[in-house]
């Protein structure tokens, strides 16, 4: 399904928020003996940043070669101190477009690092959605962040491992100041880990520029049966919308798991503005308001998957890095799908006949709200497709 490029013979684990994923990602740099590559947006000087930051520590004293990248826009305000301290302890970090101008508007500026991959040892990679940062590091939020991420062993790793070291040897040449001799890493391990079809998508501004779209697109039109997405921030154009309502007009259910809580107050009412039309075409539409949803992920037809970085927005589609794992394997799919319906009857509400009777400022809010964002959306130049 799709045209992704699928290597089998991958060990992959699915790992649920912070709870399963950083004791995971911890246990992998404890055991490092050669490297470790960590890339993500935040990296919160926080409980989770800090256990995070002493384990790559303490792996750059055994002499591991520790390599962290964080976005200077995402990490601006969090953890400046301790980076600092982790460059202290060996650790060698580079910033993603460390300047950001406030008060001047540049299209390039928002051009973020904001996929998460961690790679040890060329032999391990987490690939996912989840910022180095508590769960519950979340204003007035009481049950943890909901968020997924992957452990992935085999094959894909030759796919995964070149990506980050590409990004790092990129930024490490373009800081003058650390120019120089830097050892050449290993190889990857790709040797067969387990049964598991899987793909690596990356999102960026050269040759990937619509990757994860278009594999989102084309698993949507082959799907039959049923297509679940979950995704924390979600203002798709309208090709996006058009293939959803096309798969419902083949009978295919389309149920959609979207963000209930008011996080970004922009986007959070200009998705609503989309739910008319999308109700009108036969789609599901329910949100999450246990706590603040923050996962990207999908499962079509029970065997096709998606575990990643990617929200279906402008910011992702057109603009940032992203990263996301496509697994093509039945048992994976009805884990993460069992996962998804047990988290939308936990704490998800449905939207449906009440939708068209909210109050009026509602909808005065929410129209305007799409109108600005159309306007943001036609300077990117999203608006159409």
């Amino acid at each position: 399904m799709g045209g992704e490029q699928f290597r089998p013979g991958n060990a992959i684990t699915l790992l649920r928020s912070g709870a399963e994923y950083f004791p995971a990602l911890e246990e992998a740099i404890h055991n490092a003996q050669r490297e470790v590559h960590l890339e993500t947006y935040i990296f919160a000087d926080d409980p989770t940043g800090r256990r995070i930051a002493d384990a790559l520590a303490r792996a750059a004293a055994r002499g591991v070669q520790a390599r962290v990248i964080v976005d200077g826009f995402g990490s601006h305000d969090v953890a400046g101190n301790l980076l600092e301290d982790m460059r202290l302890r060996g650790v060698d970090v580079q910033v993603y477009r460390p300047e950001v101008a406030a008060f001047r508007f540049r299209r390039h500026r928002l051009r973020r690092l904001h996929r998460k991959i961690a790679v040890v040892d060329g032999a391990i990679a987490f690939v996912g959605g989840i910022n180095v940062i508590d769960d519950i590091n979340t204003p007035h939020q009481i049950p943890p962040r909901y968020d997924y991420a992957v452990k992935i062993e085999g094959p894909l790793l030759a796919d995964i491992h070149p990506v980050v070291v590409r990004l790092w040897r990129q930024l490490r040449w373009s800081d003058f100041r650390r120019r120089g001799h830097t050892p050449r890493p290993p190889p990857p391990i790709v040797a067969l880990a387990g049964e598991r079809r899987a793909a690596f998508l990356v999102r960026d501004n050269l040759r990937h520029r619509r990757d994860i779209e278009d594999a989102y697109l084309e698993a949507i039109a082959a799907a039959r049966e049923e297509i679940v997405i979950a995704n924390a921030y979600f203002l798709p154009g309208q090709r996006f919308r058009h293939a959803l309502s096309e798969a419902t007009a083949r009978g295919v259910r389309v149920v959609l798991l979207l963000q209930g809580r008011v996080e970004y107050f922009l986007l959070h009412y200009a998705t609503r503005a989309l739910y008319g039309s999308l109700l009108a075409n036969g789609v599901e539409i329910l949100e999450y308001r246990k706590s603040f949803l923050h996962a990207k992920v999908a499962v079509i037809d029970g065997e096709w998957a998606t575990v990643g970085s990617s929200n279906i927005d402008p910011f992702s589609l057109m603009l940032a890095r992203e990263a996301n794992v496509v697994i093509c394997d039945r048992g994976f799919a009805a884990e993460l799908r069992e996962s998804l319906y047990r988290s939308i009857e936990e704490g998800a509400m449905p939207v449906g006949a009440r939708w068209r009777s909210r109050p009026l400022m509602d909808r005065v809010l929410t129209w305007a709200c799409y109108g600005f964002a159309r306007f943001l959306m036609g300077i990117f130049g999203y608006a159409q497709r």
